[in-house]
């Protein structure tokens, strides 16, 4: 497979990379050449070329203007001369994109073989590769990395230019054959706002960072921040950032001088992208600069404070250790961040970090667990969050250690494959199953088909041997969740998707991944979500899942006791609310309409597949199975399964099985089938 990474914006080049230069120069480069750089590792990939515009600026440097630069023998960065040598920014690049895409698609005609997908950053790179593929035919996909209806939602009055920008995304989004994003908050909250936007196209795949060599070089860093401080051995308080507006980094060092005890106990680093001087570089880097200076100079922070002009990867990598080694913290303040990948390279060091709760860093920081989210428009949230990790060692070290387990998954390889198996389906889309199917296997995800590889395998190959076992996934995930772990297990794709505890179906079709409107209209009855918002609003015990774990026809929260879930249906009994209530894996508890659920939605889909109940079979291991395993005459019962759920193994549909996760469900697969074969064989037996 041949694949091109398109992006116009910012000086992009094999490292090193001068991130910060340009107001455009930043972390989309950093995605760009993890991204490319592990695709060429993959044996079924034969080229990863980027492309992007080639221009001349002597103060940016002179890689720029070359046509080819070779990162290796598989990864090619190609810069197309548009006519314009001059470097635009990201403003000025609307009126060269014209000449771009004509130059761009002269030179895909002139190849003796066309590349196979095309994926674009950003949505002006989405309009090109679009009138790419409308006139040569090749697929794109595109990834957002920064959307706009999110800072049209925090200013007042958006102008003529942002509204232009949000409706060429929505294009975009519409264009594309898929949409990436890297966080649930950018898939199921911000992509999803556009109107041309459908979850089917959706998929999340977390991007990967470039893990720190062993034993680490510290001088260099060192030697960067030392003239500015008079304790370098002094906790860090660590920033890096584009200067731009919305990385909101002079509120950070106001934050840090009016706190007396972090000026007592802490030094403030800051690398705010490359300088030469203050009053260079363009509008908005220059006023980012002056704030950062203004507000060092309010406070008085000569000696506590760095800002280093220039810096390299080297030494980036030694201030993180030495974050690290003095027991200080990363800092995100920025107003919006639509992904963090800094929160990631930070954590791969073990260092805590304080992070804005508005955007991706509230996945990131959830996932990892390794730091405290904070409202970045609140000066006192962040010092007191910084202060609270570097005072509280317990509390630290925790956080640290967290940050180096948890964080070790987030490679860019596992992302190359991912892309790859999308790139797939885009090349060579496969209609949904639609013939007749003789069985349906219906499973849970989360530790029923996950948690062994092998078992994953092995699952998988009979599911693909045997295509009259119609295979259905029913998980308490949202869609864009459990597509992610399905591709990231290597699971079959299913013919169909019982999500959001069993409130939500996706149905695989000729047209791709789409909603099933029945279901959807069969639950609505008589479900009231705003009363019972306000029912649970105050309720002891209960904390309220993420904002998108908030579905249509689901309330989700987090509790402690099995008892809050008793208490939450009396109080729902009291009101006359008509509602589900499940508590799941010892902390889940779920609210959904009367006619939801898994076992509601498994009947539906066997009944639309045209399969009889007696040929369904279906596998889970915690609470919100229960209700699939009691209707289900083929019930498994994973040996792994969780305590709520033990009493079920008794009931004589259910088979606990001896293995555990996918092993564990095709062993029980197989024993109902072998059991209902012999019943078949002793019925027709007895006829004859």
């Amino acid at each position: 497979m041949h694949i091109i990474s398109l992006a116009l914006g910012g000086c992009l080049k094999a490292e090193p990379v001068p991130y910060g230069i340009t107001e455009d120069t930043g972390g989309h480069i950093t995605y760009i050449l993890g991204e490319m750089e592990a695709l060429a590792r993959r044996n079924d990939v034969t080229r990863a070329e980027i492309v992007t515009r080639r221009f001349h600026d002597p103060r940016l440097g002179p890689a720029f203007a070359q046509a080819e630069e070779w990162a290796n023998s598989k990864l090619v960065i190609r810069r197309i001369d548009s006519g314009n040598s001059a470097y635009l920014a990201k403003q000025a690049l609307s009126d060269d994109r014209e000449a771009f895409t004509g130059a761009f698609i002269a030179d895909l005609k002139s190849r003796d073989c066309l590349p196979d997908v095309i994926h674009a950053h950003f949505a002006d790179a989405a309009d090109v590769a679009a009138r790419v593929e409308a006139e040569l035919g090749i697929p794109f996909i595109y990834t957002a990395h920064s959307l706009g209806m999110d800072k049209a939602r925090a200013i007042a009055k958006p102008c003529e230019q942002l509204k232009a920008r949000i409706a060429e995304e929505d294009r975009a989004i519409a264009a594309a054959r898929a949409v990436i994003g890297s966080s649930r908050d950018e898939c199921e909250r911000q992509l999803i706002a556009y109107p041309s936007a459908r979850i089917g196209k959706i998929h999340r795949l977390i991007p990967g960072i470039s893990l720190p060599h062993a034993g680490g070089v510290t001088v260099p860093g060192e030697e960067l921040i030392a003239p500015f401080l008079r304790d370098p051995a002094k906790p860090m308080v660590l920033a890096i950032a584009r200067p731009v507006h919305k990385k909101n980094l002079a509120s950070l060092i106001d934050a840090f001088g009016s706190s007396s005890a972090l000026r007592e106990k802490c030094n403030l680093v800051v690398l705010a992208g490359l300088r030469t001087a203050l009053r260079d570089g363009e509008a908005e880097q220059r006023e980012v600069l002056a704030d950062i200076v203004d507000a060092i100079d309010r406070h008085d922070l000569y000696g506590s404070v760095a800002y280093p002009k220039a810096h390299d990867r080297a030494q980036v990598d030694a201030l993180y250790r030495l974050a690290h080694r003095t027991g200080g913290v990363f800092v995100n303040p920025a107003l919006m961040e639509p992904y963090g990948l800094t929160l990631v390279e930070a954590a791969a060091y073990g260092l805590p970090v304080v992070a804005t709760e508005i955007g991706g860093p509230t996945d990131i920081v959830g996932e990892l667990q390794h730091g405290l989210l904070v409202d970045p428009r609140s000066r006192e949230d962040v010092s007191s969050a910084i202060e609270m990790l570097v005072s509280d060692k317990r509390l630290w070290s925790r956080c640290s250690r967290a940050a180096r387990t948890n964080s070790a998954a987030m490679n860019w390889d596992a992302y190359a494959k991912g892309f790859v198996e999308i790139a797939r389906e885009v090349c060579q889309p496969v209609a949904g199953k639609r013939e007749a199917l003789r069985h349906l296997l219906v499973s849970d995800l989360d530790n029923t088909l996950t948690g062994c590889s092998a078992g994953a395998v092995r699952f998988g190959k009979f599911v693909r041997r045997n295509p009259d076992f119609g295979f259905v996934i029913a998980t308490g995930r949202s869609i864009v969740e459990a597509r992610r772990l399905v591709r990231e297990w290597g699971l079959p794709q299913p013919v169909a998707w019982i999500t959001s505890v069993g409130t939500e179906i996706h149905l695989e079709t000729e047209d791709g991944l789409v909603p099933d409107g029945e279901f959807a209209s069969t639950i609505a009855w008589n479900w009231q979500p705003e009363r019972i918002d306000e029912a649970l609003e105050s309720h002891a015990g209960l904390v309220p899942q993420a904002h998108y774990e908030q579905r249509a026809f689901k309330r989700s929260f987090f509790t402690e006791h099995a008892t809050i879930a008793a208490q939450v249906r009396e109080r729902l009994d009291e009101l006359g609310i008509a509602a589900r209530v499940v508590f799941s894996h010892d902390r889940l508890l779920d609210i959904m309409p009367l006619q939801a659920g898994k076992a509601a939605a498994m009947q539906h889909v066997a009944r639309m597949l045209g399969v009889p109940p007696e040929r369904v079979f279906a596998a889970g291991d915690s609470g919100n199975d229960a209700d699939m395993l009691m209707a289900c005459d083929n019930a498994i019962l994973v040996g792994n399964h969780a305590s709520e759920v033990a009493a079920l193994a008794h009931r004589s549909n259910v088979y606990r099985t001896r293995r555990h996760h996918g092993l564990g469900t095709l062993e029980g697969v197989l024993t109902h089938h072998r059991a209902r074969q012999a019943r078949e064989r002793k019925i027709a037996g007895a006829s004859a």
